[in-house]
């Protein structure tokens, strides 16, 4: 198959995203995508008005409620067209580099082990966000918990985030941020798409570990580029977010420990209950 982003779908989800949606409804245009299809998660503002009126040829499922991000997704998909082989899943604050698409259905057109492939995400000054994870280890994942509230830069973190490897080189990784990534339709449908129990967060690492169970693997393509802002939906509501954050955490350490290891569970959801507190008054001192 040849790289031509008519092959793909993207999917957008909504929420009061204001001229953010429109912008990135026109950068996917200008990477010629075709088939786009914003799924609305009962929006209050114009977004779907302006969309409507600066791209009719959009399509806009309005779906009701608000189901989440992956929700949101799920329910967006079944608009896709069926020829569409690949699925483009955005974050609606995010702008998309004209080569990013094709460069993404090029790295999946050249692994055919590859399910997910995510782009290089830049913060709006230019900064790396770090897209591209690995599922860490217990040790990491508390040092990360407490010290990544204070100390973003310590060496738990760095290992999670993958702070220290080149990110001008390609590669497969545990899992990839959900702001934007392509995967194949194929494996989107046999995983049944999202989990909905994760209304917000850590709904990627649940797909992603997923897929790699299902045998496809995860890949990190610096040669496609996106521009995120980030937080344009989820500050709206923060600590309802922070909330939820956590609530995702655990509802991950439990769906990956079973067994006997599920008696620290009390142990975990204290941990967390702390945190996010702490959380909550790093954010009150940072305002």
């Amino acid at each position: 198959m040849t790289p031509s982003a008519e092959r793909v779908a993207a999917v957008i989800v909504n929420y009061n995203a204001g001229d953010y949606l429109l912008e990135c409804v026109r950068s996917l245009r200008d990477a010629d995508v075709v088939h786009i299809v914003v799924a609305d998660n009962a929006s209050s503002d114009d977004s779907l008005s302006a969309l409507r009126a600066a791209d009719p040829a959009v399509i806009v499922v309005e779906t009701g409620g608000n189901f989440g991000y992956g929700g949101g997704v799920n329910r967006g998909v079944l608009a896709a067209p069926a020829g569409a082989d690949v699925l483009l899943v955005c974050n609606p604050d995010l702008t998309i580099e004209p080569v990013a698409v094709k460069a993404m259905l090029t790295a999946l057109d050249a692994d055919p082990e590859l399910g997910i492939v995510g782009p290089r995400i830049d913060n709006t000054d230019g900064t790396l966000y770090p897209s591209a994870r690995i599922v860490p280890g217990p040790f990491d994942a508390l040092g990360h918990a407490f010290l990544g509230l204070i100390m973003p830069r310590n060496r738990f973190t760095r290992r999670y985030r993958m702070l220290d490897v080149d990110q001008s080189v390609a590669r497969r990784v545990d899992w990839i941020s959900g702001a934007c990534f392509a995967i194949r339709r194929e494996l989107f449908d046999r995983l049944e798409g999202f989990n909905e129990d994760y209304y917000m967060y850590l709904e990627e690492v649940d797909l992603c570990t997923r897929a790699r169970g299902a045998g496809a693997a995860i890949g990190y393509e610096p040669a496609a580029r996106v521009v995120h802002v980030g937080g344009v939906s989820t500050r709206q509501l923060p600590y309802r977010m922070l909330a939820e954050h956590h609530r995702s955490v655990m509802r991950w350490w439990w769906s990956s420990h079973p067994g006997r290891k599920r008696i620290f569970a009390p142990v975990i959801a204290f941990g967390l209950s702390i945190r996010f507190i702490l959380a909550v008054a790093v954010r009150l001192i940072r305002r």
